[in-house]
């Protein structure tokens, strides 16, 4: 095991993965920038170093600051959170080479399913079911015509990197895959540097539903079940809860096991998630795989008992998973709320400043993952998250009764938050009633 971890994150991971730590006997090392600097979740860490300015060009994805930081402070293995490096490849490389261990899957992995053309052909080598669309890459607008006239309108244009529904367009005809086409590769290009895309049906309505995985390096591999996601606003998640509501006994088993035989195929070790979308009759298909721990990471733990980012020390470390796929409960159900520093009623624009009072819910099953507090400046550089409100109870509707009172019972003064805008997307009876798709909060509740 180890001695000590730098952490390569900030915020409410950060926090996340040095409790982890100080529960396993690690010391922990944190970085932070300028924007950073004073926040009192840095006090818990053993050392800390600043690695550069205030936004995250300057100090978060600056590989050589972070590098320096870690040889300086004698650490032994670098924690990359989600986010920023999280899913770099190339940084996950670079920790290697200067003999720090990288907590998450190989670079090689970490490259191939990062490509999501080609994580769908390994999904396809290990029979795992992909939406209908083209064999790779397309070369020119003729040969999406061509592949979208075979699988039939409408169809998605894909980026096959990044993410985020950066990339991506939907073509309802001939005339509207022109510009879907080249509006996709032009946003590609200056997004990812990289302007390469596949075509896919388009499936109207899906559920998004991701598994949860866990595989060491002796060949373990398990799943710590199915979150639904697909309560989202512009591809961004809002809403995660596990298991999915609704789904049905064999498909829930269907893509779990998918998911396994994904990963096992991928040679992947770590934590990872594999994320699937749902169509109206239940069929599911692969959509990509998420090299890292996950925002949302906490519902899985809730209803497993399972502490996934000490697991993925431990893994990291070279330990053998201690548990087989029959020791995996999930008991009851897990809500998460994601709560960000941003105003619903004008479009939910950014609203960072001085936190100036706080008051954080209670009660049996409820979580609150957060780093800030009364008298915190929330930073206008980073992604407007500034808490996760978690919730577990036995049934779901229990939970969401749970969630609805912790939200109002949640006090955060001196900025505007989304949490009222939960209560509203919770009471809403389509919401209740599991009629909920990737793009209902566009449609239905905004």
């Amino acid at each position: 095991m180890y001695n000590r971890i730098l952490i390569a994150n900030r915020g409410e991971i950060a926090l996340r993965i040095i409790r982890a730590c100080k529960e396993l006997g690690i010391e922990t090392v944190a970085i932070f920038s300028q924007g950073d600097r004073g926040s009192s979740y840095l006090d818990l860490a053993d050392e800390t170093y600043c690695v550069g300015g205030p936004r995250s060009a300057d100090s978060y994805l600056r590989i050589n600051q972070i590098i320096s930081a870690a040889e300086v402070s004698n650490s032994e293995a670098i924690h990359p959170g989600y986010g920023f490096l999280a899913e770099n490849a190339h940084f996950n490389e670079v920790c290697r080479d200067s003999n720090i261990d990288f907590i998450g899957p190989t670079p090689q992995a970490m490259e191939k399913l990062g490509d999501k053309n080609t994580a769908r052909a390994m999904a396809i080598a290990a029979k795992v079911p992909v939406v209908p669309g083209s064999d790779g890459l397309l070369d020119n607008e003729s040969d999406a015509r061509k592949v979208a006239g075979e699988i039939g309108y409408p169809v998605l244009i894909k980026a096959t990197a990044g993410g985020g529904g950066k990339g991506m367009r939907v073509a309802n005809d001939d005339l509207s895959l022109k510009s879907a086409y080249q509006q996709a590769k032009t946003e590609a290009a200056a997004a990812f540097g990289n302007d390469g895309v596949y075509i896919e049906k388009f499936i109207g309505n899906p559920r998004h539903i991701e598994v949860q995985i866990l595989a060491d390096m002796h060949g373990n591999v398990v799943h710590l079940w199915e979150r639904d996601c697909s309560t989202q606003r512009r591809h961004q998640k809002l809403i995660e809860e596990s298991p999915a509501p609704g789904l049905p006994q064999k498909t829930r088993k269907a893509i779990c096991e998918a998911a396994v035989r994904m990963i096992k195929n991928a040679e992947y070790h770590n934590a990872g998630t594999v994320e699937f979308i749902v169509d109206k009759d239940h069929n599911f298909y692969f959509i990509e795989v998420n090299a890292r721990i996950q925002v949302e990471h906490p519902v899985s733990e809730m209803v497993t008992g399972i502490d996934l980012i000490q697991q993925q020390i431990r893994m990291a470390a070279g330990e053998k998973l201690a548990f087989k796929q029959k020791d995996i409960p999930c008991n009851g159900v897990a809500i998460e709320c994601r709560i960000n520093a941003e105003d619903p009623e004008h479009n939910f624009r950014p609203c960072p400043g001085k936190i100036e009072q706080i008051h954080v819910p209670g009660g049996l099953g409820v979580r609150w993952d957060s780093h800030v507090h009364a008298g915190y400046v929330v930073p206008p550089h980073y992604d407007s998250m500034i808490g996760k409100l978690i919730v577990h109870q036995p049934t779901r509707e229990q939970a969401i009764a749970t969630m609805i009172r912790c939200l109002q019972e949640l006090r955060i003064a001196g900025i505007k938050t989304t949490a009222d805008f939960h209560v509203k997307v919770l009471q809403n009876p389509d919401f209740m009633e599991n009629k909920v798709y990737t793009t209902w909060v566009e449609k239905e509740v905004l």
